[in-house]
Order: structure tokens, then sequence, then C-alpha cells
């Protein structure tokens, strides 16, 4: 019998490579994605080494230091009661991230499984699930998470729920439409003909299918929800005071916007960068999970 010889090209023999090679090589070729991966490595660094990294307890206030500018002491300046800015923006982080993350957590807990029931069944379950998607995301995100949190009371927690069960529509409505196109494909038919039941197909060959699709908007959506955190924070009904968060420091630095300008400054200068390392990060990994790209 003759040996079979590998497939060369110039010889040199082809390898096969796995979808998940071949996207993230696509994804390190992105300059900008990885700057966006970058950036969100760093900022999740000063979350978890903030109280070696901070230099001062953003707790601690020192009426001798009030409104202080950056300084050697005080690169970032202090705040209207002497606590230091940069040890507050670094612990605010956290914050943040913990908003970002478990809020597009919960949405996706709650989102995933309602768009794939809906996409899978069809008919009536379908058209139920449709309109009441339709209603909420007739109401703004941010206008539906502030009353939620409002309705909870303020607290991080709670403004963590709120924001989550605001952003679950657009995960229904996205696993929906990539349930719709995935079922019909010849794989899904073969299952259905030898005799798998109908839960089983869901999960183990439409599931994995439009997992692609939901991992860059989850991306994209822990920006949204950095935003939605910090907006909570500033009116109120996210992180409380004194607990360090960038939102509430823009609310009290609104008042000093004249007299110590970097009050307000460096937490906006974190929300900006952020949310722009998670948009150029969602960017990336959308292109580079498209098989249509090269």
């Amino acid at each position: 019998m003759a040996a079979v010889l590998p497939v060369t090209t110039l010889g040199k023999p082809i390898t096969p490579s796995s979808p998940a090679r071949r996207a993230l090589r696509k994804l390190v070729r992105r300059k900008p994605a990885m700057l966006g991966l970058a950036i969100v490595l760093a900022f999740i660094a000063l979350a978890v080494f903030a109280p070696w990294i901070a230099p001062h307890d953003p707790l601690a206030t020192s009426w001798g230091a009030i409104r202080k500018a950056p300084s050697a002491a005080y690169w970032f300046g202090t705040d209207e009661i002497g606590r230091d800015v940069l040890s507050r923006v670094v612990f605010g982080t956290r914050a943040s991230l913990l908003a970002g993350v478990v809020s597009v957590s919960i949405s996706l807990l709650l989102g995933v499984p309602i768009g794939l029931l809906a996409g899978f069944v069809g008919g009536f379950v379908d058209g139920l699930v449709s309109r009441i998607t339709d209603a909420f995301l007739a109401c703004p995100f941010l206008i539906l998470a502030i009353a939620l949190a409002a309705f909870l009371g303020p607290s991080l927690s709670n403004a963590m729920i709120a924001i989550g069960v605001s952003a679950t529509p657009i995960f229904v409505r996205l696993t929906r439409a990539q349930v719709l196109n995935v079922k019909v494909e010849g794989y899904v038919e073969a299952a259905r003909a030898l005799g798998n039941p109908r839960w089983r197909i869901a999960i183990r060959h439409v599931l994995p299918n439009v997992t692609a699709p939901l991992i860059v908007q989850a991306t994209l959506a822990i920006a949204a929800a950095v935003i939605a955190e910090a907006s909570l924070s500033f009116l109120g009904l996210g992180q409380q005071p004194p607990e360090p968060s960038w939102g509430s420091m823009l609310n009290t630095a609104k008042n000093y916007v004249d007299q110590a300008p970097w009050m307000a400054v460096w937490p906006g200068l974190a929300i900006f960068a952020l949310v722009l390392a998670f948009n150029l990060l969602g960017d990336g990994l959308r292109d580079a999970l498209d098989p249509r790209q090269i």
C-alpha cells in the first residue's frame, strides 16, 4: 500500500490550524486591538495590585492638603478634603471593572438562554419573547438602568444588577438572530435526522456556533457598562462615598472645576482610556472572529 504523503507548497508541508489559532493570529496582527488589550490588562493590574500601587490611603483625609495641585507628594493632586486623587483613581478601577464584568455576565446569563429558546423553538414563544424584547429596547439603556437602580436602592451591587438587566435585551436579540441562522445549517439537520433530542441539538450543535458574535458583543458591552456605572455613581446611585468611584469623583469635582481642575481631569481620563481600550479590543475581536476577514 502506498504511503500517504502530506500536501506541500513550495516544499513545505501544509499543517491545518484550528479556527481558534487562526482567529488569534488575525487578532495579533491588528495593532489597535493589541493596544486595547494592553490597556485593559494594565487596568486589571491596577485593580488587583491597588494596595501596593496606590501611594496613599484612598480614604485618608488631610486638612492641611485640601485641593493641592499635582506635586511630588501628590502626583494627581488632592480633593476637597485632602484625599490623594491618584490613590482614589487607582482604587476606583476596581468598581468600574467589577461593574463592567459582573453586569455583562448577568446579561449573558439571562439573555443567551432566552434568545436560544426563542430562536430554536420559534412559534408563539419566539413571538412573545420578541415583543417583550422590543418593549425593553424601546426604552433607552441608560434611562432604564437609572430607573432600576433608583428602585433597588443606591449601591454598587444594585447598580450592577440594574445595568445587567438593562443590557439583557441586546443579548436576547443577538442570540435569537444567530440561532435563526445556525439552526437551518446542514449539520443541525443531520443531528436532527440522527434522532438527537431538541435540547441536545440546541446545546451541543447550535450554541457553540453562536458564541463568536456574543464574545464580541460582550466586550463592547463592558465598555458601555463602565460608562453606565460612572453615570449611576455620578447621580449617587452607584458606589457610595467615601468608597472611591470615578463617577462619584466627577460628581464632587464639578463643584471645583475652576479652583481644582485636576479633580475632574484624572477620573475622566481613566474612564476615557478604559472605554476606548474595550472598544478597540471589541473591534479587533469582531474582525478576528469573522470568517470572511482574511
